[in-house]
């Protein structure tokens, strides 16, 4: 099994937290269009005739595309790729650009899940935040999605921010639950270098971020969560009804991936590799007949760590089995290193399984590296 990424690197404003690979300036978008349908030609060996069960546009913002582009890369893929009849395919898109026309253009498409950056639903955050779409956008974007038939779709809700206090987090929350989002993934704030809104905090133009807020509201998001009904499978991600994100999760099984596109990257459980970011000069060596990419040979060390980092974040954990594939010293290994944490109730263990407590998820990323080998 295997999955496709495809990284469309546009947006129309940057927002102050993001660090991803964008643009602002459209004026190459033909041309990287048609850059990332040519690597697509030239990266099939890397999947050989892997099935591939997922088909991700991420950005940027993959809504700034049209319906049909979509429609014409699902079907390079369906050609040229051992695609899977019943593929997730899903779209990420920003509440403005999900029209009622652009749905419905959509909706004609193989596209079958959306991703939509909500962030939040109460405007000053939104504006903190430079987003593009408002609150209203924000609303009127679901419910048009369901007029549309997009019933499998997820949304993005960031907390933390200084401007959103704890009642309104709630409230944020219990919009979810009114609309029954089936699939919602969380995340703090955070403060990347080279930001905006690293530049703001540093030059003390807006408030900073702080670890007690967001530690308070991840707890009310998981305990909320769970009150309502929701399956916490991942650390930031929840869903009702098995609605679990097939790419997404692809990622924490660690099976292979293609990463098509500038920034984008790839695994193959032997290597991991990312392209070039850099739009012009992607595009120049993409017409040049060469993909511009770094690769990384993955050592023991390497894939053990890269089996801890992802397994940890599921509610599935790690399987002590798997751990025996590296080595009984392996194994060892980790069940010593890890008694601390049992001892504190961050982890736990059911039979083959050891996976992190609630207390010990917002925790997750100091525990998980603790437990790395060098």
């Amino acid at each position: 099994m295997s999955s496709i990424y495809i990284h469309i690197p546009f947006c129309k404003q940057a927002c102050h937290y993001c660090n991803f690979h964008f643009s602002t300036s459209l004026k190459q978008k033909d041309e990287l269009v048609e850059a990332l349908f040519k690597e697509l030609e030239m990266q099939y060996d890397y999947l050989g005739n892997d099935l591939v069960e997922s088909i991700y546009f991420g950005g940027g913002t993959p809504s700034l595309l049209e319906a049909k582009t979509i429609a014409q890369f699902c079907q390079v893929i369906k050609e040229k790729y051992n695609l899977n009849q019943n593929a997730e395919i899903t779209l990420e898109a920003n509440p403005d650009d999900l029209t009622k026309d652009y749905l419905k253009a959509l909706s004609e498409t193989p596209v079958n899940r959306l991703s939509i950056g909500i962030q939040s639903f109460v405007e000053e955050d939104l504006k903190y935040m430079n987003r593009a779409h408002n609150a209203k956008e924000a609303l009127d974007c679901l419910k048009d999605a369901l007029t549309y038939g997009f019933e499998n779709y997820s949304i993005d809700l960031i907390y933390g921010t200084p401007t959103m206090n704890d009642e309104q987090w709630c409230e944020n929350l219990e919009t979810v639950f009114e609309l029954e989002v089936p699939h919602i993934s969380c995340y703090a704030l955070t403060v990347e270098p080279n930001t905006a809104l690293h530049h703001f905090i540093k030059n003390k133009q807006t408030k900073a971020v702080e670890d007690e807020h967001c530690a308070r509201q991840f707890e009310i998001l998981v305990a909320k969560m769970d009150a309502a009904g929701y399956e916490q499978y991942e650390i930031s991600n929840f869903c009702k009804d098995n609605a679990y994100s097939k790419h997404n999760s692809a990622y924490w099984k660690g099976i292979t991936y293609l990463g098509i596109g500038p920034g984008a990257h790839s695994f193959n459980g032997e290597s991991r590799q990312w392209n070039l970011a850099h739009n012009p000069r992607y595009i120049k060596s993409i017409e040049q007949g060469t993909v511009p990419f770094e690769i990384e040979y993955l050592s023991e060390a390497d894939r053990y760590n890269e089996y801890i980092m992802t397994a940890l974040r599921t509610k599935h954990g790690v399987e002590l089995n798997r751990l025996i594939q590296f080595g009984y010293r392996i194994h060892d290994r980790f069940m010593d290193e890890a008694q601390v944490f049992f001892e504190r109730g961050q982890m736990t263990q059911n039979g083959n399984q050891v996976m992190l407590t609630k207390s010990g998820m917002f925790l997750s990323d100091g525990i998980i590296s603790d437990l790395f080998m060098d």
